[in-house]
């Protein structure tokens, strides 16, 4: 496939939203897979007064952290609204990472509730439906990222906010390399904990603590 062949095909719009009646948000989650800090949600409404061709978000995955941050300002004022819901890593650590997820869903979409907006339809990346009851309808749809504005507009939104949260924290725990692996599995991560232990960041029920010998 060529260049802009590859481009085109991970062009999201706004078909799915469009399917869909009253009030649409997309929803995505940043942060299930890492070894420390929180599991972070974003909702997003997109702004009805911009043109379908002036949308400039994309699947997060499919853009690098330079480029996110750019897009950032431009993402979030193409919505009508959008909120962050968060679970702690000791709160995925108490509830597991289903019921953590669902929590920090929920607190976004009542973060949205106090600027009194209320969303019908939800669009959401995967298979496992995470949202209800927050919304009446949900709308599964597996790559929702790549092909629904909505959803690749809280995918943004929830991946650069979480890196922020995850740079700062470096600051204060420099032995985890978290300013460039977020609290990801990555060499350097791991020689972190093995010489250094965990931080008050890290999931410590999650089962790499054990393969890596940590309890």
């Amino acid at each position: 496939m060529t260049p802009a062949g590859s481009r085109l095909r991970h062009q999201p719009t706004l078909s799915i939203e469009r399917s869909l009646t009253g009030v649409v948000c997309g929803v995505d989650e940043v942060g299930k897979g890492s070894w420390a800090g929180p599991l972070v949600v974003c909702v997003a409404v997109l702004s009805a007064e911009v043109a379908e061709a002036d949308f400039v978000a994309r699947d997060s995955k499919l853009l690098t952290e330079k480029r996110r941050e750019e897009l950032f300002e431009s993402v979030a004022n193409q919505c009508a609204a959008w909120a962050l819901g968060s679970a702690s890593n000791t709160e995925c650590d108490e509830l597991g990472m289903s019921a953590a997820q669902r929590l920090a869903t929920t607190r976004a979409f009542h973060d949205l509730a106090t600027r009194h907006v209320r969303p019908d339809c939800a669009i959401v990346d995967g298979r496992w439906n995470f949202v209800s009851p927050n919304v009446q309808r949900v709308e599964m749809k597996v790559k929702a990222d790549s092909e629904s504005l909505s959803v690749a507009a809280a995918s943004v939104l929830a991946k650069v906010s979480r890196d922020r949260v995850m740079r700062a924290a470096a600051e204060d725990h420099r032995h985890w390399s978290f300013a460039t692996n977020k609290g990801y599995p990555c060499p350097k991560h791991r020689a972190g904990l093995l010489e250094h232990g965990v931080s008050p960041l890290h999931r410590t029920s999650w089962a790499f603590m054990e393969n890596l010998g940590l309890r």
